[in-house]
């Protein structure tokens, strides 16, 4: 049982440097995928958000019409 208690301990030394490694690394390989990104221009944000909130108004209208459409025909029926 000592060398499985040993053993134990010398793979978390282990693991504890290779976790600060490999957070190092992803930071810095995150750092530099951002730089990557071509960001959207202001113009080209405001309008692509302006037609996500109508198509989300658009389809939370028609969901609504089309409930009470079922709701009144269900009144109807029972």
């Amino acid at each position: 049982m000592v060398k499985k208690t040993s053993t134990k301990t010398e793979s978390n030394e282990s693991k504890s440097s290779k976790t600060d490694v490999t957070n190092a690394n992803f930071i810095s390989e995150t750092k530099d995928e951002l730089a990557k990104v071509v960001w959207p221009s202001r113009q080209q944000l405001l309008s692509e958000s302006a037609a996500v909130i109508l198509m989300v108004s658009l389809v939370a209208t028609v969901i609504y019409l089309v409930d009470n459409l079922f709701s009144w025909g269900a009144g109807k029926v029972f």
